[in-house]
């Protein structure tokens, strides 16, 4: 009778949350363990931003285990000693993730959902399509970790930087507004589709802004030279470096001029999906309009973020790192 009793209480502690594929998922009452798969330093940022890094019971998968992703476990020592969820091809290792039994996966394709969900794992699906996701996967993490408030903290401070700069650039005519080009010199692609979106956020011209759906976008020296942007921002401190000595873009203006920057990179480089893009959106906007934002100290802007949503007290020289994209 007694065991019939525990059983029913575990019964109706369980709850239905809708994630953002309109899926209806059945989680325990309380989530203690929470596997990420895909871009899992993407996701994790956001369960970070919720306060419930230490929940991450996956490491980090292959393509990010290097010093550019050292303040994930910095954030989260956990990570450094939990086995990998994904394999080279980012494929999910399932006799891996069900012998962790997490009580909850997050992923952000749906293949990798339906695969999970085959396991009888629960898993949820984030998307990413556009800008205002980011809120919305907020707002689930909020609800997966009962912490409504602290998404809504984020949300409102989301929206409070996205005002601020919109209201400084608001009398700023287009003719006036520089191009820009953000991408990958080993590549030479425009690696996320999320930048056309922060450029133009922070009172720029992607000059890759073509209404395009797809999440990169590939191109030769010479569409580069067609563009001829004000603005050049690169993938890393080393792509930088050899972009000042690359004999193909020594005639572009933003060359001649010095107007080349790496992105910053804290838990993920700025310039893709993070729960860091506030931040991404004011330094943009700093360095397209300074006379706009002339007491803008970023090394603070980043310090209290960190400590408000990660809950990690930086140091002025960890923030240094972050802002040149140089972590070590």
């Amino acid at each position: 009778m007694l065991h019939g009793a525990i059983a029913a209480v575990a019964d109706t502690a369980r709850r239905q949350l809708t994630d953002l594929a309109g899926r209806t998922v059945e989680l325990p009452a309380e989530v203690r363990r929470v596997a990420t798969l895909g871009p899992v330093p993407v996701i994790n940022s956001f369960v970070f931003a919720i306060g419930k890094g230490d929940t991450l019971i996956n490491g980090l998968p292959p393509f990010a285990r290097s010093a550019r992703w050292k303040y994930q476990s910095l954030i989260a020592p956990n990570l450094s000693r939990q086995p990998q969820a994904q394999g080279l091809d980012n494929a999910p290792q399932l006799e891996t993730l069900q012998r962790l039994a997490p009580d909850a996966v997050f992923a952000m394709d749906a293949s990798t959902v339906r695969t999970v969900e085959r396991t009888g794992l629960p898993v949820l699906f984030l998307a990413w399509r556009d800008a205002g996701d980011i809120g919305r996967i907020m707002q689930l993490m909020g609800e997966v970790f009962d912490r409504r408030e602290r998404a809504d903290a984020y949300t409102r401070y989301f929206d409070g930087v996205l005002e601020r700069v919109r209201t400084a650039v608001a009398g700023v005519p287009t003719e006036q507004r520089p191009k820009v080009l953000y991408f990958s010199l080993k590549t030479l692609t425009q690696p996320h589709l999320i930048a056309d979106w922060w450029i133009q956020a922070a009172g720029g011209i992607s000059v890759t802004a073509d209404g395009r759906r797809t999440e990169s976008v590939r191109f030769t020296p010479e569409q580069v030279f067609a563009w001829d942007p004000d603005v050049l921002i690169v993938s890393s401190p080393e792509e930088l470096a050899q972009i000042r000595h690359d004999a193909r873009f020594r005639r572009l203006r933003a060359v001649r001029e010095r107007k080349i920057h790496a992105i910053p990179a804290g838990v993920h480089p700025w310039g893709h999906r993070t729960a860091e893009q506030p931040l991404t959106v004011l330094w943009a906007a700093g360095l397209f309009h300074p006379s706009l934002f002339p007491g803008l100290n970023m090394t603070a802007e980043i310090k209290d973020f960190y400590r408000r949503f990660f809950d990690y007290p930086l140091s002025d020289r960890q923030a240094e790192e972050i802002l040149h994209g140089n972590p070590k």
